[in-house]
């Protein structure tokens, strides 16, 4: 990424998130005016969750681990409370202007108003909390999808595949070796014919993934054609080839604009993420590129991280296309965002004369909860019947 490029995103992200601090910051404190005694409290405890983030990245660089990984966590679930208490006071807000021309409110909230705000305030407050602690206990309660595929190719006579797919692991400072044994365990419980990451695997810096030996709990994935990966944006933000070796050093196969033919029984693609351009300046092979070498006889699996022009599937022969990404928004309400951005954001469709598949991912990134979708580890029964 260019440095014009990556400052003019970073003063973005900065000042969306001050300007959200500050409205949120300002309710809270007119909710506290009939209470004066607890305004400096509210106020070094705020500022202390709102800049905890931003101190754990700092922190992290100069190596203050134990330190830093609490600020990241907890600034982390700051950032999904923030969003929920910005959403919160928008809708007060609107209320307030619409009692302004037309009288709604109950008479009991003007005869003591400051008590009303206070309570408003309290109430916000744990239904924020519930919430986000419903959202990590989701986060951490994975399902298993089950979906049957058929495919009949001229060579898929005695094809019978059982590939397990998980995108958007995103190892890194909030992973721990007890999360990914978990993880292992439910994956090697399918007993998979194949495993397939397709990105994020590695979530940005790899430090923390090296100093944690989170890539020796990956060692224990079992299945009869070994594991395969694609690379994700992630991998690209955090350094793509020092990933790509720890994932290589650690059984992983990792397919860069490649394809493999796998048993002789069907062609596993996989490509490079979009965003190489954007990180490198180089351009990734065409989809039509990729296909030159593959024989339209087998079956052909595709692993493309962002699903992006999917488009370009139509009149490929590509039987089976599968992406992660998107996390559907991860929390609502952003897969409504998502649901704008992608054609499709997930689930299962047939387009383009080929099979599409959008998982919401494992994994999570920033706050590390879900609401609104279930993280998920999909099981692929492929046959020709």
């Amino acid at each position: 990424m260019r440095t014009s490029d990556f400052i003019i995103f970073i003063s973005t992200v900065l000042t969306v998130y001050g300007i959200g601090n500050v409205y949120v910051f300002y309710h809270g404190l007119q909710a506290l005016n009939g209470y004066q005694w607890i305004k400096p409290y509210y106020i070094i405890v705020f500022v202390f969750l709102a800049f905890s983030y931003i101190a754990a990245r700092f922190l992290q660089s100069y190596n203050f681990n134990s330190i830093s990984d609490a600020l990241l966590l907890i600034g982390s679930f700051w950032l999904a409370a923030l969003l929920y208490l910005f959403l919160i006071s928008l809708l007060l807000d609107f209320l307030r202007i619409v009692n302004h021309f037309v009288t709604i409110f109950p008479a009991f909230v003007n005869f003591n108003y400051e008590k009303t705000k206070l309570a408003v305030f309290i109430i916000s407050l744990i239904s924020v909390s519930v919430l986000l602690t419903f959202g990590y206990r989701n986060a951490n309660n994975p399902v298993v999808n089950t979906i049957e595929l058929n495919i009949s190719k001229e060579n898929t006579k005695e094809l019978l595949l059982n590939a397990v797919v998980v995108s958007d692991l995103h190892l890194g400072p909030l992973s721990s070796g007890k999360w990914v044994d978990y993880i292992v365990e439910k994956i090697n419980s399918l007993n998979p014919d194949i495993i397939l990451l397709v990105g994020d695997v590695i979530d940005e810096d790899i430090k923390p993934v090296l100093e944690k030996n989170l890539g020796d709990h990956l060692l224990n994935l079992k299945s009869k054609f070994g594991v395969f990966a694609v690379t994700g944006n992630h991998e690209y933000i955090g350094g793509v080839e020092p990933a790509v070796r720890y994932l290589t050093e650690h059984n992983v196969t990792v397919l860069r604009d490649s394809s493999a033919l796998i048993n002789n029984q069907f062609y596993l693609l996989g490509r490079e993420d979009n965003d190489i351009k954007r990180f490198s300046g180089k351009d990734r092979r065409s989809l039509e590129e990729l296909m030159s070498g593959v024989d339209n006889k087998y079956p052909v699996i595709l692993m493309n991280h962002q699903p992006t022009n999917l488009s370009e599937l139509n009149g490929k022969n590509v039987d089976l296309s599968i992406s992660g990404h998107t996390h559907h928004g991860q929390f609502f309400p952003n897969n409504l965002v998502t649901n704008l951005i992608y054609e499709v954001s997930t689930g299962l469709v047939n387009k383009y004369g080929t099979w599409i598949y959008v998982s919401t991912g494992l994994g999570t990134w920033g706050p590390p909860l879900r609401i609104g979708n279930k993280p998920e580890i999909v099981n692929f029964i492929i046959n020709n019947k």
